[in-house]
């Protein structure tokens, strides 16, 4: 598709936006803060047709999206504080600022160094710290996924994953002292360092341990799903089930 179609089908998105805010009781009464909890939603519903590697269904969750981002912004224009234009020039004014290998003169040898430059140019700008950029309310692990990558951006990180591996071993062992002398407060404290040396270790590992867990749950739901099916089949509540019949149909899904 050419830019001329696609600028006319972003002009329709925003005339219909108007539209919506003027006319419809339910969209006139939105703000920011109703919409916030709905866009969260929204975003998780994106994240799961991206893992599902539903195209079909990622077009659909941009869009919905999408639609919320130009809500934002007419709501931002209805009190003269910013619109539509205000959003995409912010944004390509800041990416052009973050990106000088490109539209300047500087010389980058890879991707890696382009994320330290990236941490720099933010610095540069007025942030006090490069943890600034991590939203408050982001989960914790994808926090602790995040909060790694920035500083490695300035370059706190290992050298080498067997050292991070190390670490992971350590927490472990500090981790199973607490949990043998019995003292919740620090069991969670050690539990939460063991989770972050394992983030820390995936991320040596090129895994995402967001996109892991995810995967885990699917796995995990699915051959449950199929163990209920089963006691289904045989008339029998899976409270009335022994662990070991339960296992036998555990298995059987693992084999699918």
């Amino acid at each position: 598709m050419n830019k001329d179609l696609q600028l006319q089908a972003f002009k329709r998105l925003l005339d219909i936006m108007d539209d919506l805010r003027e006319k419809c009781p339910w969209d006139k009464k939105q703000t920011m803060q109703t919409l916030r909890h709905l866009t969260i939603e929204e975003t998780y519903e994106l994240g799961d047709a991206i893992l599902d590697n539903d195209l079909n269904e990622v077009k659909k969750e941009l869009g919905d999206l999408l639609l919320h981002i130009v809500f934002y912004a007419k709501i931002g224009s209805e009190s003269n504080d910013f619109d539509m234009a205000d959003v995409c020039n912010d944004i390509c004014e800041k990416l052009i600022h973050r990106h000088p290998h490109i539209y300047s003169d500087v010389v980058v040898k890879d991707e890696e160094e382009v994320k330290q430059n990236w941490e720099k140019l933010k610095l540069k700008e007025g942030k006090k710290s490069v943890l600034e950029g991590v939203p408050k309310s982001l989960p914790a692990l994808v926090k602790a996924s995040r909060i790694q990558d920035k500083v490695k951006g300035v370059g706190f990180d290992w050298e080498e994953s067997h050292q991070v591996w190390d670490k992971v071993q350590e927490e472990l062992q500090e981790l199973q002292v607490e949990v043998e002398a019995g003292d919740q407060d620090k069991m969670e404290s050690e539990f939460g360092d063991v989770l972050f040396s394992m983030i820390n270790y995936a991320r040596f590992l090129n895994i995402n341990p967001e996109d892991a867990l995810e995967r885990t749950n699917k796995k995990f739901i699915k051959r449950f799903q199929y163990l209920e099916s089963k006691a289904d089949e045989l008339g029998k509540p899976l409270m009335d089930m022994t662990l070991a019949e339960m296992d036998v149909f555990w298995n059987e899904a693992k084999k699918l």
